[in-house]
């Protein structure tokens, strides 16, 4: 049976992987829109695209964390008043909304990964802009709505940390990374797949509503991402040296642990994520990654 899919943020990093995902999907009907297409702050506008969707996952989103920090109410008009644009639409239509979310909801304090259920607590406005979506999703859509929160996203269709880590291997003998935060990298294509397993079983109604923590197994620091990153790619990674966060002052303060847990996913009959370093060596195959890496090797060094 057909079913009829809306891509939101369909030019975005996660957006144009979802599309590629559910491309395979022979069942799936699927319009995705990019921010110039559909404006998520514009509840006329959302309205109409939601009309006659039985699945909207959406990845448009703010995503400027110290951006947020100094506008955020427009930060809040995308991740709070635009999701809650989308929920209600899809409230009216009947439609799934699957709603990628963020660990910053979290204060980063914690020593073991944060449950789904885990009180919140953000500490910057972009965490606050979120979690006002996300409040948005559990009211409006308490039988059909799915937050889906993820962290430390890359991939190849857009900028990265992977990316502009194997970029800057090419220009600096040596680069300075932070050592005291703790996250879990995930690979944008393997979200992507997990939505649309998501969504599937959401449609046949195996997949309770509520949270659901899509961030890969396992946890490093950004250090430790970065070392594996030169490391898979034939770079020495003792060119990545450890620094504390006060060597890179931000405008929005970052939780220092962001690990989740990753239970719900079984109420679903779904395996979450795999490993980060797992996730990191498929990555480092796809062409745009892995044209960094090749660009980078020893002996390409652009001083």
């Amino acid at each position: 049976m057909t079913t009829s899919w809306l891509v939101t943020g369909a030019r975005g990093l996660l957006g144009q992987d979802v599309l590629a995902e559910l491309a395979g999907d022979p069942d799936a009907r699927v319009t995705g829109l990019t921010r110039d297409q559909l404006d998520i702050t514009d509840p006329t506008a959302v309205g109409a695209a939601v009309d006659g969707h039985q699945v909207v996952v959406n990845c448009a989103a703010w995503t400027d964390v110290d951006g947020a920090e100094r506008s955020e109410a427009a930060a809040t008009a995308v991740n709070g008043h635009g999701v809650r644009h989308l929920a209600r639409a899809c409230a009216d239509g009947g439609a799934i909304l699957l709603h990628v979310s963020t660990d910053y909801v979290f204060p980063g304090d914690a020593r073991r990964p944060y449950r789904e259920d885990a009180p919140t607590g953000p500490v910057n406005a972009y965490g606050r802009s979120k979690l006002a979506g996300e409040r948005a999703v559990v009211e409006l859509l308490p039988r059909t709505g799915y937050i889906v929160r993820t962290a430390w996203l890359y991939g190849e269709h857009g900028p990265s940390f992977v990316g502009t880590m194997l970029q800057l291997a090419s220009r600096r003998e040596t680069l300075d990374v932070v050592a005291d935060q703790q996250g879990q990298p995930t690979w944008s294509r393997a979200l992507a797949g997990q939505l649309g397993a998501l969504g599937r079983a959401a449609l046949a109604g195996r997949a309770p509503a509520g949270i659901y923590h899509g961030t890969a197994a396992g946890r490093t620091t950004w250090c430790g991402l970065a070392r594996e990153t030169f490391r898979l790619s034939g770079l020495d990674p003792e060119r990545i040296r450890p620094v504390g966060s006060e060597r890179f002052p931000r405008p929005a303060a970052r939780p220092a642990f962001g690990v989740l847990g990753h239970d719900n996913w079984s109420r679903a009959g779904l395996v979450p994520l795999p490993q980060w370093d797992d996730q990191l060596v498929a990555a480092l195959k796809t062409p745009a990654l892995a044209a960094l890496a090749t660009a980078a090797r020893p002996g390409e060094l652009t001083r």
